[in-house]
């Protein structure tokens, strides 16, 4: 049995890849259960695939983008059943500093989905949508005006704006319309989450809606998500090369690898009990030619950790990352799979047997 278990434990994933739309749609996707059919559905933009052939439905006008020139209005995605009527809505960021809206789900309906705005300004190039409070709610932390980092939640009525609790004081670390780099994550072990930037982090006050405190830290260079591990920190760059893998408590930066470039998301997750650092190319996040390496291959890779070692594993070279994306059972067979969209197009990998 043993033998049998070390076996097993040493078998790589692998992925199977679908093409589910080959357009420019989105930079973000999100999956849910959209017609509750008991199936996960995919979202992306202003188009959602319903499982499990994937047919597209247009939630808003669909309108076709030209790659090398322009930018989705659509940058990150999430799913969550924003007025509790049991129908999962979207909720969508555009680009950096642009509105912050959520779509209600029209239940079955054909028509589109009704936008409601949750904010008039998204900053900050990685906005996330977690359990920031660990009381089991998601929070959208992002930067807003070019003046505060914050977190925000709906109202008691969620067609009104949401409210805002600031997280930095005027103009601090990750407050910028086009910061690089946002996490979240328990770095120093005390069961509350932090809030990581580039320059430094902040921590909870007792009252985590009024201002936070700030702790300076050389967190490295512009970056994507920033992912806490047993209190290290793992970060990519978003538009130059390098993935780096900063030491608990001291922060030191040390190199993974320095092979591609533009990478411009990253997820975290476990597969077989053993952590993946997730990421990939960001086709033209800025017009051909502008970031270093702009025409190489858009790989999708895996840093899978090995004691203090990460050993990268090249999943896919023709899809890449976007902004942001998911890796999620889509198929509820206890495996995880990895969705992404972006300039060149839509994309499910399931995770083989």
């Amino acid at each position: 049995m043993l033998a049998t278990l070390l076996f097993l434990a040493s078998v790589a994933p692998s992925f199977t890849k679908t093409v589910i739309d080959p357009r420019f749609v989105s930079e973000g996707v999100a999956v849910a259960d959209v017609d509750r059919d008991g199936k996960l559905d995919i979202v992306a933009g202003s188009v959602w695939y319903r499982a499990p052939d994937w047919k597209p439905v247009e939630i808003a006008p669909f309108k076709p983008l030209e790659p090398k020139t322009q930018y989705a209005d659509s940058f990150h995605n999430w799913m969550e059943d924003v007025d509790g009527d049991g129908w999962m809505d979207q909720i969508v960021i555009g680009m950096p500093g642009e509105k912050a809206i959520w779509r209600k789900n029209p239940g079955g309906a054909s028509h589109a989905w009704k936008e409601h705005l949750i904010w008039h300004s998204a900053g900050n190039e990685s906005p996330l949508y977690v359990d920031l409070l660990k009381n089991g709610r998601r929070v959208l932390v992002m930067g807003t005006d070019d003046e505060y980092l914050a977190w925000f939640e709906p109202d008691k009525d969620p067609t009104k704006l949401w409210k805002i609790n600031r997280i930095s004081g005027l103009k601090g670390a990750g407050s910028q319309r086009y910061s690089h780099g946002l996490g979240v994550g328990d770095l120093n072990g005390d069961g509350k989450n932090e809030v990581l930037t580039t320059r430094g982090y902040y921590t909870q006050a007792d009252d985590p809606k009024q201002p936070w405190r700030f702790i300076a830290a050389d967190l490295g260079p512009d970056c994507a998500h920033m992912v806490v591990l047993e209190g290290g920190i793992l970060t990519t760059s978003a538009h130059a090369r390098g993935v780096w893998a900063f030491g608990a408590g001291d922060f030191k930066r040390n190199v993974i690898d320095e092979t591609l470039s533009q990478t411009h998301a990253a997820v975290l997750a476990s597969f077989a009990g053993v952590p993946n650092l997730i990421t990939g190319k960001r086709k033209w996040a800025h017009p051909p030619g502008v970031d270093v390496g702009s025409e190489e291959a858009s790989w999708l890779v895996r840093y899978e950790q090995r004691g203090s070692n990460w050993v990268r594993h090249v999943i896919d070279e023709d899809s890449g990352v976007g902004t942001q994306f998911v890796v999620q059972d889509v198929d509820s067979d206890g495996k995880m799979d990895i969705v992404t969209s972006n300039k060149n197009g839509v994309f499910l990998f399931r995770q083989k047997s």
